[in-house]
């Protein structure tokens, strides 16, 4: 049996029992415009997915203005300040650890998303996607007063992530094989991770209401991965337990 057979079944589970399986699509470490992000742009607009695109501030170039802003279908969210690492070099990177002082990690925060105002204005959502994925409690707890109101991490949350303060959207299935090969992590093990956190929620030992989060890096793909997300998108489209999310819907802002 295959990953993708393996998935049909998940699905039609969810089918018969009456519920929609949620899924959503990040991709991180946007800097400008290359050939690999107008490729992640086409795609997205081929299959007509919502897409939530982490830009890194302090790396932007004004070029992502016009080739972002306004445009239908994708949600800009802001991916730390420069994607620096302040860990030893023996440790897992973080740029938002609890290494510093947090009123430095505080003024670079608030520097970036000062740094997303001015090139996106009103058009980018007020979430934070930590590079690396690697967040300390004591910063989380800084982003709703520096004007956050949403964070995203991988792996499934804790149940009910959502508060009146923070709204909080992991991803969970992560395409490329970073301590390996650097590449397509392959079906098998990217597709085993999409079932396992889709069975979690269904049978409960995870949140049900928090989306299955796909995460690609459009700068690191090889064609195995782009190939992987077109066939996963059209492959879920033809499912009719399955219902696609954008950023927007998943990070409300409170009245």
């Amino acid at each position: 049996m295959t990953g993708w057979d393996r998935l049909s079944i998940e699905l039609d589970a969810w089918s018969a029992a009456g519920r929609a399986a949620e899924f959503w699509w990040r991709d991180d470490d946007a800097i400008d415009t290359t050939p690999a992000l107008d490729r992640l742009l086409s795609l997205r607009a081929a299959l007509d997915l919502p897409l939530a695109l982490a830009v890194i501030p302090t790396n932007a170039s004004p070029a992502l203005i016009p080739a972002l802003k306004g445009q239908a279908g994708i949600d800009i969210l802001q991916h730390g300040y420069a994607h620096v690492s302040h860990r030893p070099e023996d440790e897992k990177k973080a740029e938002l650890g609890a290494d510093r002082d947090l009123w430095d990690i505080a003024r670079e925060v608030s520097d970036g998303r000062g740094r997303m105002l001015g090139l996106f204005d009103g058009d980018w959502l007020d979430v934070m996607v930590p590079p690396w994925n690697r967040i300390d409690p004591a910063v989380i707890n800084l982003l709703p007063g520096l004007g956050f109101h949403g964070l995203s991490t991988f792996n499934a949350r804790a149940a009910d992530g959502i508060s009146s303060d923070l709204t909080v959207v992991n991803t969970h299935v992560d395409i490329i094989d970073w301590v390996g090969t650097r590449e397509y992590a392959g079906d098998d093990a990217v597709l085993s991770a999409a079932v396992e956190h889709l069975a979690a929620k269904r049978t409960g030992s995870a949140d049900p209401a928090e989306a299955t989060g796909i995460l690609s890096h459009h700068l690191a793909h090889d064609d195995a991965c782009w190939g992987f997300i077109e066939k996963f998108g059209r492959f879920t489209a033809l499912h009719p337990a399955v219902r696609w999310r954008s950023a927007t819907d998943l990070f409300p802002v409170s009245s």
